[in-house]
């Protein structure tokens, strides 16, 4: 139970990070005196940094450990919410993001990777479960930072205070996390030597994440200006198309593992898929504010366990006869995911520009749809592997 508990805290902490500094945006933009323009390149440092840590993650996690890793991780994502808070100029401030980029995507991979070492001890999925302890988080931070900000709080005093209670809680729960340095086995659950780049599993599970992460970011990121732009809804009602996809994201999530017990994981990523993909077309096609916030909820729900899931069945995937393993392949799987972070806004932008964000959240629909083909076709490829590995012996 200790185990659990300090996963989901560290899961937690991730997302009060994200929360806390993503919240000060507007603060942040006028202490550097940037542009919009020139502030979105600063952004960008954060999503470079992700993408690059994640890439290497997997084999630091197979030599250090995965506790090591989150421990050393959390504790750059304080120091670096500190230098963000006091970044004077937007080349100090691009560089902070860039340092926080690099310390969440370690922790991303190495939470994970205790997540899935979680879920072997227990016997069941509850991957999901961790993954709303980061949305919690998200909410948790943002509220935080709306108070922070309506007192006048500066951006340097917040996220200075965010740090110090990111590393107390890191203090109090890092013993518990699993995953010290790894034994390696003698008996792989794949043959030796074989890359993840080279099992089409992951790729397929890869689609899975990245479909999600565009989606969930282009909900995220576009549901506001959607429904301000095109359904005449105010900026402070507009907000609640955000909180209302966070929140029952958050909650679907607490009911996931069940759901994964119940029905498997393909039968929930196929539903959630189209429940997804139907929320989203509504919101996108009928011109009614009340229609627009229910189908943002309805996407939340569906797409709540696709990115959980995907990372544990890809840790699964590269797990070893000693029931060890699944470092690297959650960092491939993970590396991919965050293009779509990456990749997802500006696309989604471009599509708005040209024609308007209806057509914009069509296109998003049809990529969250994406994800029921890709788990399908993932769970025929893992089959056909444990048939080879059963061949092989």
């Amino acid at each position: 139970m200790r185990d659990r508990i300090a996963v989901f805290t560290v899961f937690a902490l991730n997302g009060l990070a994200l929360g806390s500094w993503a919240s000060r945006t507007p603060a942040l933009a006028a202490q550097v005196h940037a542009s919009p323009g020139v502030f979105g390149l600063a952004l960008l440092g954060a999503s470079v940094g992700m993408l690059a840590a994640a890439s290497v993650s997997g084999r630091l996690i197979e030599q250090a450990g995965a506790r090591a890793v989150v421990a050393g991780s959390t504790a750059l994502a304080a120091v670096s919410l500190v230098l963000v808070g006091l970044a004077p100029n937007v080349p100090l401030l691009a560089g902070a993001l860039l340092v926080i980029g690099v310390s969440v995507g370690m922790l991303d991979v190495a939470m994970n990777v205790a997540a899935v070492a979680v879920e072997r001890r227990l016997r069941k999925p509850v991957m999901a479960v961790f993954h709303a302890g980061f949305s919690f988080g998200a909410l948790a931070g943002s509220l935080a930072a709306g108070l922070a900000a309506g007192h006048g709080w500066s951006p340097a005093r917040h996220l200075g205070v965010a740090a110090v209670v990111a590393v107390a809680v890191l203090l109090v729960v890092v013993r518990a996390v699993p995953g010290s340095r790894p034994e390696h086995a003698e008996t792989p659950a794949v043959p030796p030597g074989r890359a993840p780049i080279r099992r089409p599993v992951l790729w397929l599970l890869a689609a899975v994440a990245l479909c999600s992460a565009i989606a969930e970011g282009a909900s995220s990121d576009w549901s506001a200006l959607l429904m301000t732009a095109e359904r005449g809804v105010g900026q402070g009602a507009a907000a609640l198309a955000f909180a209302g996809f966070q929140l029952v994201m958050a909650l679907t999530r607490l009911a996931a593992p069940w759901a994964q017990r119940r029905f498997g994981p393909t039968r929930c990523l196929a539903a959630g898929a189209t429940l997804a993909a139907a929320g989203l077309v509504a919101a996108a096609a009928i011109p009614v504010a009340a229609v627009g916030f229910a189908g943002f909820a309805l996407a939340g729900a569906g797409l709540a366990a696709s990115f959980p899931m995907a990372l544990g069945l890809a840790g699964d995937a590269g797990k070893r006869g000693d029931g060890s393993g699944g470092e690297r392949e959650l960092g491939f799987v993970t590396a991919i995911a965050y293009t779509g972070f990456l990749a997802g806004p500006p696309i989604i932008g471009g599509i708005a520009q040209v024609t308007d964000y209806s057509v914009a959240f069509v296109f998003v629909a049809v990529v969250a749809a994406l994800i029921l083909p890709a788990a399908v076709a993932a769970r025929r490829s893992r089959r056909r592997e444990e048939a080879d590995a059963m061949v092989g012996r």
